[in-house]
């Protein structure tokens, strides 16, 4: 029997495999708001069999997007514009999740394909927010973030997770990767703070903990609480597994439920090693040290190889980005690859009847 086709129970959610839609920015949202490429491109997912799909990553505030154009959940009207989202996806039988999220001295840039480089103030350029004044390369620096604005933003996350459950999504991920605002706080590269919110990893961590207690105090008890750790920076001197681990552990005494492993994003001059499933190590032994249910991501591809992921206990579910885009349909061809049977959709079921589809 394939594991990576078992259910995964969390709290009341059950989700039907481990296969997850990774949250992928689509650069494509209107003053925050989905458009009908977010249901075109996230309901196909859904359609293709995945176990849960989950939104791309959705600013607290405005002012906490990547770019202009990312997708947000910072008012009610969002969580009202997510809702038909939400409900197509479960329709489908996968899990609806968003990602909250706050870009930090990584936002107000331009859409990746065109470069991806900071605004300038005749494009609409804001002025980015930090741990402290130190800037990632060669982008404007940021302004450190005080003390109120700091306690501001762990209020933006609870009120983004409440309107995540109004918009109908079962699943909400703290995005504290990639560079973005919390992890900024948790490297000692991105945060030379000398208070309580820098210095050492008690320090550097209050924030984001702070944080994960306001989302799961706003979530419902019997609905999970992910969180998204970059587990290492790839550059000496700053984050690294060993916090990671410590992190997670507090992270699983306030009720988060999930650690979703990527790694890097907080410095410019990062070397990072890649390869097909260079980053499941972080996964398994943030799980077993830390004994908390794991995601695995970063370049898993093969059937096999996310099969073997989840039978060996490295990780407990797959997030797949960059091949759901090559294929919408990757949960029901691996499925099939692994002599799993996956009812089709009724609409979808001529295909799945033969060589000749009669």
């Amino acid at each position: 029997m394939s594991r990576l086709f078992t259910p995964l129970p969390l709290r009341s959610i059950t989700f039907p495999n481990r296969v997850f839609v990774s949250p992928m920015c689509q650069y494509s949202s209107e003053d925050g708001m989905p458009t009908e490429w977010h249901l075109v491109h996230l309901g196909s997912r859904a359609v293709g069999g995945a176990g849960m799909v989950c939104v791309e990553a959705s600013g607290v505030t405005p002012a906490g997007r990547i770019t202009p154009w990312d997708a947000g959940i910072w008012s009610e009207a969002h969580a009202h514009a997510w809702k038909p989202v939400a409900a197509f996806i479960r329709a489908q039988g996968s899990v609806p999740a968003i990602q909250l999220a706050h870009a930090g001295r990584k936002a107000s840039c331009a859409q990746p394909w065109k470069a991806g480089r900071p605004l300038q103030p005749a494009q609409g350029a804001w002025q980015t927010l930090g741990p402290s004044a130190l800037a990632f390369g060669d982008f404007p620096a940021p302004r450190a973030m005080t003390k109120e604005e700091i306690r501001a933003t762990v209020q933006d996350f609870g009120a983004a997770a409440r309107h995540a459950l109004a918009a109908g999504f079962d699943v909400v991920e703290v995005h504290g990767a990639h560079g973005y605002l919390l992890h900024s706080f948790c490297s000692p590269l991105s945060n030379a703070r000398n208070d309580e919110y820098g210095g050492s990893l008690e320090n550097r961590i209050r924030f984001p903990l702070e944080v994960a207690r306001a989302v799961r105090a706003s979530w419902p008890s019997d609905k999970p609480v992910f969180y998204r750790v970059s587990a290492t920076d790839w550059a000496e001197g700053g984050w690294d597994l060993a916090q990671s681990i410590e992190l997670a552990r507090r992270l699983k005494d306030i009720g988060i439920d999930m650690i979703d492993c990527s790694s890097g994003g907080n410095v410019h001059h990062a070397q990072i090693p890649l390869g097909p499933g260079y980053q499941v190590p972080f996964a398994a032994a943030i799980r077993r040290e830390a004994q908390i249910p794991t995601i695995a991501v970063g370049l898993v591809s093969d059937p096999v190889q996310a099969e073997q992921i989840v039978a060996l206990g490295e990780a407990d579910a797959v997030c797949l980005a960059r091949a759901m885009l090559r294929d919408p349909y990757w949960a029901r061809h691996a499925a099939k690859a692994l002599g799993v049977a996956m009812p089709w959709p009724d609409q979808y079921k001529r295909c799945d009847a033969g060589p000749m589809g009669k």
